[in-house]
């Protein structure tokens, strides 16, 4: 069974993949007990491990449990999610939480918060045969009949992701004189990019990444911070799980840059993907279009959402449509309606220019899938990087296509891909600085543009990962 994981993080499913990394080499402690050291292992039908001794004894043999923690501090890899035993990101764990909440006393229980991705919704909807509109609706009706309390969109935290990537944009643009490593500037909300980044790459790369964080991380802070103040409660009384279109995505919230120390809590408990929302509705016998919708959730309580919202520029973002839109009117005072793409080697690899008089203002590029992103970096550390920015994906076709998905077995790929993309599409986008609650929570929230609240809760930092020598992993 191939790894749900993308392409950076696996040691199988070779066919766009990079390079392969070293077996896992995390040092696991054995405690070692008397005896004569000789005993036999006997495998149970279910798979379970048991230590025979010569008298005949036998004992159970625990199995060595890897954490994302574990992974994100080694140098080798993220395996297949059959070996790799992620015991605090699935949707058995939100059961736990949940039911631990019935039976829990008044003033004890988790207030459970879901944030739910556009990309998500839109790979629900085509398997429902519903509109946009109607699976966030229904799906906020299946959560709460649940026991979940909040259903979000985490559309409203891409607000401010792109917002803070368009400012960070023009900061750099103009210190480009100044800086070597100013340019060009590559966004960092896909996880698998930013894993690949820092373990392969490391510091020669680093210094180039976007530091405004995902979507995702930004409901993080909205949640356990902003929402936590609104409910009056500490930030480790709730529990804030995301529904993602993307594996991958259990490891940006299992960083250590997103878990606070003072409250011993995670911006994002846990990470489920589309494919374990539909296990979790197969599980309860629930068919979505059956259900009755239910009033939709809004973070900034003063804004009532009648219908889910997205933005211009495709299914991963529009991250690059929206800092290319906003430089050519900042730097240059050109206003850009349409944004046109130049196909390159391939679909996945396109350019977008500006240009003034024959001169190239801006060069942008958007790189999905690993085999456009290797060429990239190898573009960039040779210093023959073109582009002023890159919109850069783990996944070829992008978000939409993202190993969490839904499949559908009795249509193609690129049919269902298609179909999720027309859905993804239909939903009303907004430019996101005139969305209702995002300037007021600027100044609320956030104390103002560009402060140093803003730094610290909508931006972070990235990590090289230094490469330990194994002899796992040299090649023969």
């Amino acid at each position: 069974m191939a790894s749900p994981f993308s392409g950076a993080l696996q040691l199988t499913d070779l066919d766009d993949f990079i390079g392969p990394s070293q077996d896992c080499i995390k040092p696991m402690k054995v405690d070692k007990k008397l005896g004569s050291g000789v005993a036999k292992i006997h495998i149970e039908d279910d798979g379970s491990y048991f230590q025979v001794n010569q008298d005949g004894g036998t004992r159970k043999l625990e199995k060595a449990k890897i954490s994302l923690d574990d992974c994100l501090a080694c140098s080798g890899c993220v395996t297949s999610a059959e070996t790799v035993l992620i015991t605090q990101q699935s949707h058995e764990e939100l059961r736990k939480i949940l039911d631990a909440n019935k039976t829990a006393a008044p003033g004890q229980q988790k207030l459970v918060v879901i944030s739910v991705s556009p990309q998500s919704s839109a790979s629900l909807a085509a398997r429902f045969q519903l509109t946009p509109t109607d699976t966030a609706k229904k799906l906020t009706a299946f959560f709460k009949k649940l026991g979940v309390h909040y259903v979000f969109d985490t559309a409203f935290s891409r607000n401010f992701s792109l917002l803070e990537s368009q400012r960070e944009f023009v900061r750099r643009f103009r210190e480009q004189a100044d800086s070597k490593q100013a340019l060009p500037v590559l966004t960092s909300v896909c996880p698998g990019w930013i894993c690949y980044a820092e373990k392969t790459h490391g510091n020669a790369i680093i210094p180039y990444i976007s530091t405004a964080r995902s979507p995702q991380q930004v409901m993080g802070s909205l949640v356990k911070d902003f929402f936590a103040q609104q409910q009056h409660v500490t930030p480790d009384k709730i529990y804030h799980v995301t529904v993602m279109p993307c594996y991958d995505k259990k490891l940006e919230a299992s960083r250590p840059d997103f878990f606070s120390q003072e409250h011993q809590t995670r911006d994002v408990d846990c990470v489920v993907t589309t494919g374990e929302v539909f296990k979790l509705l197969e599980e309860e016998g629930v068919s979505l279009s059956e259900l009755e919708p239910a009033p939709l959730d809004s973070v900034y309580s003063s804004v009532s959402a009648e219908e889910p919202t997205s933005h211009r520029g495709g299914g991963s973002g529009g991250y690059l449509e929206h800092v290319f839109r906003h430089a050519a009117q900042e730097l240059f005072g050109i206003h850009v309606d349409e944004v046109t793409y130049r196909p390159l080697r391939n679909k996945d690899f396109q350019e977008v220019t500006l240009e003034s008089e024959g001169r190239v203002l801006l060069h942008f590029a958007a790189a999905y899938g690993f085999r456009n992103i290797q060429n990239l970096v190898q573009k960039l550390k040779r210093g023959r990087c073109p582009y002023h920015y890159v919109e850069v994906m783990a996944c070829p076709a992008g978000c939409l296509n993202g190993g969490g998905q839904l499949k559908a077995p009795e249509m193609p790929g690129k049919e269902l891909l298609q179909h999720v993309e027309r859905l993804y599409s239909m939903v009303r986008t907004e430019a996101p600085e005139g969305v209702p609650g995002v300037r007021e929570l600027y100044g609320q929230w956030l104390h103002g543009e560009g402060s140093e609240r803003a730094g610290c809760l909508l931006h972070t930092s990235y990590h090289a990962v230094e490469k330990s020598s194994s002899g796992l992993s040299i090649r023969w």
